[in-house]
């Protein structure tokens, strides 16, 4: 039946203009115009009114938000001056530093003594191994001249995360507590996860104006949702017993969650602290388009700049910091081990803080040579080392020695790939692509998934974002193709060989940590912009869960099914593609899921590399602060994601049932 509806629709792209205009059906291939339902103009009114005209009596609604600002602003600067500026006495041009910002040397040892604080419950002969990591992390900030804009994006993450986490875990118990919470929320963390963050940028500036409070307060919206999710999951997953002992212990509801719940879910928490610091992180570059400062500010001009060697450098700054954190952050989680805790809390007092000591003898030791030596305070800049030269030198050697290669390869791949795909699905009618959606909606998974799938999809149509939809759809499904046939037998090969794994693992996680504007830089120097240039940043940024569920498919399958098919005399290849692959296909179809949700994001982000999709209306938005373009848009793009979400995950299960 499916190969039959795909020649079907194949036959209908290929002439449906004509079609189209035999049956008096032009209004099938482009939706009318009148027929739109206008609410990018209601939104965009209905934010003025909100920020002009609202009003509590005794303030206006833009008060309100403005003093909000105002109160998140004050931590912001307090943190800022800690670790990047030094605090002021003064306005303007009159105003004196009355103390320095913490030492370089300080914050190294301070971030030493926090890995082996981190660390100090671990009775293994490696548990200074963190401390030095991290230090080594924090130095080479420092050497490679990112210590000042590091320090900056530090400053924003020490504040973000804290309300992240604290939000998110306030919610999460009240999800845990009250089912009926759980379950309307849920919806809305799915938006929240699918909307592109540029789509609610708009709205915030129009709320907290212009500046890194702004930047903060998007950056917290966009990490809390995961904590929230993990905090319900590690609430759920506390023994019932626990629960029970509680109870007996005579605690109310109250005490029973934030005495004994809490603390038994904390290893589970401490995961959700690790997303959000790893999801601020990922904010800091967009965060920079509205203000923030930092590491996301130098990789953005960068690139405006087509920058190649300074934006790595400070791309590859994020990804170091980014990795500090999340090592330190994981040590914390890991601790949860009671008797130790209890162990390391029976020492004396000088040997329980002695770190803390160390820290803060740092901490007035360099801050006060600094007023006599410069590089106690500050890594002098003779010092530094850049690389910005040599990654420029690569990109003009590829350019100049394999300028022809490049331009074959991407000849090849639009004409007899990417350009047909895009012709059909833009030659295809509106109201068949939504029948579709729904018959293969009813068919994976009842009538609920397919009316959600058509109702949708049918408000991408009538809020007129139709033609944009179906290139994000192009982009997106071709991006998901390679990424697919690439990881997939990288996956594979990962599984089978202990040796390939190493060096495929190694690979995927740098692909990972790296912030998703960096990969824009070498493709446009490589490739110029466009669709190709697109495609490529779009499969590289989305390619490590292909992998990593292929290889987790391949080794999590019962070993008596492949003992099974070596006694039936099976060959290597016959255990791999008749055994192994097939009862893995529902893990890889989830790997595909998440290579699909990677890939709409980034394709947002893809947009500034000349796209013509749902993402550059997001950013055209951006650009004129039109709040109803940029949110429309948004979720055009959150209800794609759902949709491919949703039908993926039904497939898997349904296969996953057969298996079973």
């Amino acid at each position: 039946m499916w190969l039959l509806l795909f020649i079907a629709s194949l036959i209908l792209a290929a002439n449906a203009k004509g079609w189209s205009k035999i049956l008096g059906m032009k209004w099938a291939m482009k939706y009318p115009a009148g027929w739109r339902l206008p609410l990018k103009s209601h939104i965009t009114n209905g934010m003025e009114w909100l920020v002009e005209e609202a009003s509590f009596g005794l303030f206006t609604f833009k008060e309100f938000t403005r003093g909000i600002a105002y109160l998140l602003e004050l931590p912001l600067d307090f943190s800022t001056a800690i670790f990047s500026t030094g605090f002021y006495s003064g306005l303007g041009n009159e105003a004196v530093q009355v103390l320095p910002p913490i030492s370089w040397i300080a914050v190294i040892i301070i971030v030493f003594a926090i890995g082996h604080f981190a660390r100090a419950m671990k009775l293994t002969p490696a548990k200074m191994s963190l401390a030095i990591f991290a230090m080594l992390c924090f130095l080479y900030l420092a050497v490679f001249g990112q210590w000042e804009s590091s320090m900056i994006t530090l400053s924003s993450i020490v504040i973000a995360v804290p309300m992240g986490v604290i939000g998110g875990v306030l919610i999460g118990t009240c999800g845990y507590r009250w089912p009926k919470f759980e379950k309307a929320i849920s919806p809305l963390l799915d938006l929240m996860q699918t909307m592109p963050i540029f789509a609610y940028l708009v709205p915030i500036l129009f709320l907290f104006g212009f500046g890194p409070v702004a930047a903060m307060i998007a950056t917290v919206i966009y990490a809390m949702p995961p904590m929230v999710r993990i905090t319900i999951m590690a609430l759920k997953n506390v023994p019932s017993e626990i629960v029970d002992f509680g109870y007996m212990a005579g605690c109310t509801r109250r005490q029973l969650m934030w005495k004994v719940l809490v603390p038994s879910a904390a290893p589970g928490l401490m995961v959700g602290v690790n997303q959000v610091i790893m999801l601020s992180l990922n904010m800091v570059i967009i965060a920079s388009m509205i203000g923030a400062g930092g590491l996301g500010y130098d990789v953005l001009t960068s690139l405006r700049r087509l920058d190649i060697g300074g934006g790595l450098e400070a791309g590859v700054a994020i990804v170091v910091l980014a990795i500090a954190l999340d090592r330190l952050s994981q040590a914390f989680a890991e601790q949860n081990d009671m008797a130790l805790v209890h162990h390391h809390a029976q020492k004396p007092f000088l040997k329980r803080h002695q770190w803390s000591l160390i820290s803060g003898v740092a901490i007035l030791f360099f801050g006060i040579g600094g007023y006599v030596i410069d590089a106690f305070q500050m890594y002098p800049e003779s010092w530094e080392v850049t690389t910005a030269s040599f990654w420029e030198a690569s990109v003009k050697y590829l350019n100049v020695n394999f300028y022809d290669q490049f331009e074959a390869l991407k000849t090849a791949l639009l004409t007899t790939f990417m350009i047909p795909v895009k012709r059909f699905l833009l030659g295809l009618p509106w109201p068949w692509v939504c029948a579709m959606l729904a018959l293969i909606g009813w068919q994976l998974g009842g009538w609920r998934l397919s009316l959600l799938c058509a109702v949708l999809s049918l408000f991408i149509v009538v809020t007129g974002q139709w033609q944009k939809a179906m290139i994000t759809v192009y982009l997106c499904s071709i991006s998901v193709v390679i990424a697919g046939l690439i990881g997939v037998p990288l996956g594979i090969l990962a599984a089978e060989k202990p040796t390939a794994n190493r060096i495929i693992q190694g690979a995927i996680d740098t692909l990972q940590t790296l912030p998703s504007f960096v990969y824009l830089i070498p493709v446009v120097m490589l490739f110029r912009v466009g669709d190709f240039a697109a495609m490529i940043a779009v499969v590289l940024y989305a390619l490590a869960p292909a992998v990593r569920y292929t290889i987790h498919g391949l080794r999590q399958i019962d070993p008596s099914l492949i003992e099974a098919g070596i006694v039936s005399g099976c060959t290597k290849r016959q255990l791999l593609w008749k055994v192994k692959l097939p009862i893995a296909v529902p893990e890889i179809l989830l790997g595909m899921n998440q290579t699909v949700m990677l890939a709409i994001s980034m394709l947002v982000i893809t947009a500034l590399v000349g796209t013509r999709d749902l993402g550059q209306e997001v950013y055209i938005a951006l650009t004129k602060a039109d709040t109803g373009r940029g949110l429309i848009a948004g979720l055009s793009i959150a209800f794609i994601a759902i949709i491919a979400d949703r039908l993926i995950n039904a497939g898997a299960k349904k296969l996953r049932q057969h298996h079973h």
